[in-house]
């Protein structure tokens, strides 16, 4: 099966201006994305709309690495836009704009189950620091606890978390979700105080402030 996932990713979140957004959406769906999946590396590269919270526009691009952003072919094309991507990339028009660069810390074995899977109709993304005294205890529980419990939920295909490369806050949730509302439920409420430790390392997380945030899928390049 074609590899869709790997152990890197690439997140860009944006806001344009309203008078911008139908020719800035033209510009990704038509131009963009199918310029950035002729990188060697770049596995899947998926637009989502926020639903709650935000930025509105979130791109992910699923990569075989993270270094895949160091290559000479990535480097080329970025440091070479086309005129359309002159007038219309987010770093130009947008009035928010988050750059970041990631590598998979959970799980920490790719299998091929993930590797391979379709991208997901919707996701809830979260974006936080953690106190250093508390980083090795709150990983632990994040990766043996937390993220396990939310993956019983119905509706929840998985969660993977990763720590930044480039970019911040250090760490991100991304929870694969079958439908917006699956991360809406009296069940995965619940989840929030399934076990002791949740209270604490809850409490400590140190959320950015439009984090987290649910996306549903708007455009996939085949």
């Amino acid at each position: 099966m074609v590899k869709l996932k790997g152990t890197g990713m690439l997140a860009v979140w944006s806001e344009v201006p309203p008078e911008h957004e139908e020719e800035f959406n033209e510009w990704y769906n038509q131009e963009h994305l199918s310029e950035r999946l002729s990188v060697p590396g770049v596995l899947s590269a998926v637009r989502y709309e926020a639903v709650k919270s935000g930025p509105k526009y979130l791109a992910v691009y699923e990569l075989e690495h993270p270094s895949v952003m160091q290559s000479s072919e990535y480097v080329t094309l970025k440091n070479n836009p086309t005129e359309w991507s002159k007038q219309m990339s987010p770093n130009v028009i947008g009035t928010t704009y988050i750059r970041n660069v990631y590598e998979m810390i959970y799980p920490t074995v790719l299998t091929d189950e993930i590797a391979t899977s379709r991208t997901a109709p919707a996701l809830q993304v979260g974006r936080m620091n953690i106190p250093t005294n508390l980083e090795d205890e709150w990983n632990e529980w994040y990766n043996q606890i937390y993220v396990p419990n939310y993956e019983t939920v119905k509706g929840v295909i998985r969660g993977r978390r990763y720590q930044t490369v480039e970019g911040s806050p250090k760490y991100m949730t991304f929870y694969e979700l079958e439908s917006a509302m699956a991360s809406q439920t009296e069940e995965w409420q619940k989840k929030q105080t399934a076990h002791p430790a949740n209270k604490k390392m809850r409490e400590e997380m140190q959320h950015e402030p439009d984090s987290p945030g649910i996306w549903v899928k708007t455009f996939e390049l085949e």
